[in-house]
């Protein structure tokens, strides 16, 4: 949206502007939050010495701590990006996913393989949700 000079006499005009960041570090924020939306960095695994299942599963619990400290939960996420390393793992890492995800909350979803920052990790989630 584009501000004009005669837009800056009502200063209510630039409050949705507020950009908060959370958790930040020189490269990044993990969480950042904009007109009541919540986007999250890149999840990954808590252990990435572990199979599809339980890095789906701990990366899930990540973004579910994420959120709460955002002020929202899962029933608010908008969307995700899910990559993985191999799509032969994309069906072990869907059983995980649909017990996790609230029926009459699926967010919307892509699901692409991709090449991962370090070799032992298999999934990792882009998450953006609207605060509670």
């Amino acid at each position: 949206m584009i501000y004009y000079l005669h837009d800056a006499i009502n200063l209510n005009t630039f409050k949705d502007m507020t950009i908060q960041r959370i958790d930040s570090t020189p490269r990044m924020s993990r969480i950042v939050e904009h007109n009541n939306t919540i986007y999250l960095c890149g999840q990954t695994a808590k252990d990435a010495n572990t199979d599809i299942k339980e890095q789906t599963i701990t990366t899930l619990e990540k973004v579910e701590e994420l959120l709460e400290k955002a002020g929202s939960d899962k029933k608010h996420i908008l969307s995700v990006t899910i990559y993985v390393r191999d799509m032969k793992d994309f069906a072990a890492m869907n059983e995980v996913w649909d017990a996790w995800v609230v029926d009459g909350c699926q967010p919307a979803r892509a699901c692409v393989e991709a090449r991962m920052a370090r070799p032992e990790l298999l999934v990792e989630m882009s998450v953006i949700a609207a605060k509670k």
